[in-house]
């Protein structure tokens, strides 16, 4: 899922049928009665016309986004129609997360922890990673993810030689690259 998706480029900016609203989570639990929330994304590059690609989260032991998101939804109260990330100013006034004030926080944090900094670009790595699985053209991955730079192929590359590993996969026997592909 890209940044874009979940944060806006500024307050004014937000608008329901392209950015996630509370309506757009649903809540259950799996037939082992495990919990899981649905995210059915208004807008998404690699969807048909008129599809509705939904991402789904479950429960995590450490890090948890099931449990985020329900603390989000405590912590601020908001209405269906309202953004799913967001958060109530001085005013008590309910204001969509702005992408550059968003990243500059995260960085903030994570770089207090020596973890470095993001970009953003974990945030949509996965709709590159389904387009390169479905062997589309670079040059087409590149424009449909936005990408002003070639950094997806960088992490496209330690992504695929991660699953290798840890499929006990020789490179030797995965499909090849699409042509173009570096």
């Amino acid at each position: 899922m890209r940044f874009g998706k979940v944060t806006v480029k500024s307050r004014a900016d937000f608008n329901g049928s392209k950015h996630l609203k509370w309506s757009n989570v649903s809540f259950g639990t799996n037939n082992l009665g495990n919990p899981f929330a649905t995210l059915h994304l208004p807008l998404a590059k690699t969807a048909e016309a008129g599809e509705i690609q939904k991402v789904h989260i479950s429960e995590h032991k450490d890090i948890c986004p099931l449990e985020a998101l329900l603390n989000l939804a405590k912590v601020v109260p908001a209405g269906l129609n309202d953004p799913l990330f967001s958060w109530h100013d001085k005013k008590g006034d309910l204001r969509p997360i702005v992408c550059k004030a968003a990243l500059k926080r995260i960085n903030s944090i994570t770089t207090a922890w020596g973890w470095g900094t993001s970009f953003g670009h974990s945030f949509h790595i996965g709709g590159t990673s389904h387009y390169m699985s479905l062997g589309k053209d670079p040059e087409i991955i590149h424009i449909a993810g936005c990408w002003k730079s070639l950094a997806y192929q960088t992490y496209l590359r330690a992504f695929e030689l991660v699953v290798m590993r840890h499929m006990n996969t020789n490179p030797a026997n995965c499909p090849p690259r699409p042509l173009g592909w570096a």
